[in-house]
């Protein structure tokens, strides 16, 4: 099942503009495994995109550790459906994303060898739009 946000204060979103500071300020740091995926660049992650990396990160473990996806899409992106004109307002909502920026921990991982788990991250990392790197807690 893909992720969206349950309840919304607002149903549709402004796109938003690059900041100044191009840095992430918040989940730089392994809070819960002991190795884990770091974006090196920003994009948008689709919830296809995550369920995609969680999959295969999931197949890697082979029932044994645990994994916790530190990033949810909350961003909503509208779309209006092919062959219409302009005006009429804006389009539905079609899919979910997640703003990532550079330094953010998308995954994380604990409870299977270092080995394995670079391997599962690696494989999850070919998933994302980003580029990636594994950082270890020590």
């Amino acid at each position: 099942m893909l992720l969206q946000p349950k309840k919304q204060k607002h149903r549709k979103q402004q796109k938003g503009r690059s900041k100044k500071r191009n840095k992430e300020t918040r989940g730089l740091y392994l809070s819960f495994g002991n190795v884990g995926l770091q974006a090196t660049e920003s994009a948008w992650i689709t919830t296809a995109q995550i369920e995609a990396a969680r999959k295969s990160m999931a197949h890697a473990l082979k029932k044994g550790g645990k994994s916790w996806i530190r990033i949810f899409p909350d961003k909503p992106i509208t779309k209006l459906p092919p062959e219409v004109t302009l005006g009429g307002g804006k389009g539905n909502i079609d899919h979910y994303v997640v703003p990532v920026k550079p330094g953010r921990i998308l995954f994380e991982m604990d409870g299977i060898p270092k080995a394995a788990a670079h391997e599962a991250l690696r494989i999850a990392g070919h998933k994302l739009p980003v580029k990636t790197k594994i950082i270890d807690k020590n």
